[in-house]
């Protein structure tokens, strides 16, 4: 791999350090994409009632968690034998908690599969799947752009998407409000109203977890923590040269 800001994180004598923190930069990146494509499928398992392709969003779990331990491992690795400091340490101790975030998406995408393999069988699409693909969309995005932060060094984008996942928690809200009033006024459908539900909170669990992926790129960019922090705060941080 050429050497280059666009390839790594610092710029080092050793061409080997450069070698591993590109690695463990780009396998992350790798795991962003299986993760991103595994909410992708699973939305649209549950959406088209596609039980053999909620199947497949199930079976691709197991190489997501297998990836997250090689990931660990590579930056444990990296940490024992390079010793990093100050920005590499960032981005190792980053990666380490943002596997972690990646992998819950993981497990957040396989909930929504299983419902879409149960839920095959019943053809109908029930109240509820407008705005499963409305928020489902909006997640995704959500996930894509935090990857691309941190693929760029961007905490002002990372900014960006803390703010978004206020609007998914009052799109959530909304769409949990809806819900309620539909099984109030027929209860016929609150089992299969009930399932919707879940894979709503599902998928604004997974913007959560996109929030955690950008609070840890402005950690690295900038060296502070902003989780638990005031927006204002935030951007303030963000906005300082």
């Amino acid at each position: 791999m050429s050497k280059g800001k666009e390839d790594v994180y610092g710029d080092h004598i050793s061409n080997q350090f450069n070698h591993d923190l590109a690695g463990l930069k780009a396998e992350f990146l790798k795991m962003g994409g299986m993760v991103e494509q595994q909410v992708h499928d699973a939305v649209k398992a549950l959406v088209e009632s596609d039980g053999q392709l909620g199947e497949e969003v199930r079976a691709k779990d197991r190489e997501v968690d297998k990836l997250e331990i090689e990931i660990d491992e590579e930056a444990t690795l990296v940490i024992a034998r390079r010793q990093p400091a100050a920005r590499d340490l960032r981005l190792v101790i980053s990666v380490i908690k943002m596997v972690a975030d990646l992998e819950r998406v993981g497990d957040e995408a396989k909930k929504i599969a299983k419902l879409a393999v149960a839920l095959s069988d019943e053809g109908k699409a029930p109240h509820g799947y407008v705005e499963i693909r409305h928020i489902g969309e909006h997640v995704a995005n959500m996930l894509r752009d935090s990857l691309d932060a941190f693929a760029r060094l961007d905490s002002r984008q990372a900014l960006r998407i803390m703010k978004e996942d206020k609007r998914v928690d009052e799109e959530y809200k909304a769409a949990t409000r809806s819900l309620i009033t539909f099984m109030m006024e027929d209860p016929r459908n609150i089992s299969r109203c009930m399932s919707v539900m879940w894979v709503l909170r599902a998928l604004e669990r997974v913007g959560d977890h996109a929030c955690n992926l950008a609070e840890n790129v402005i950690f690295m960019v900038k060296g502070e923590d902003v989780r638990h922090t005031p927006m204002e705060e935030a951007e303030r941080i963000v906005g300082r040269d």
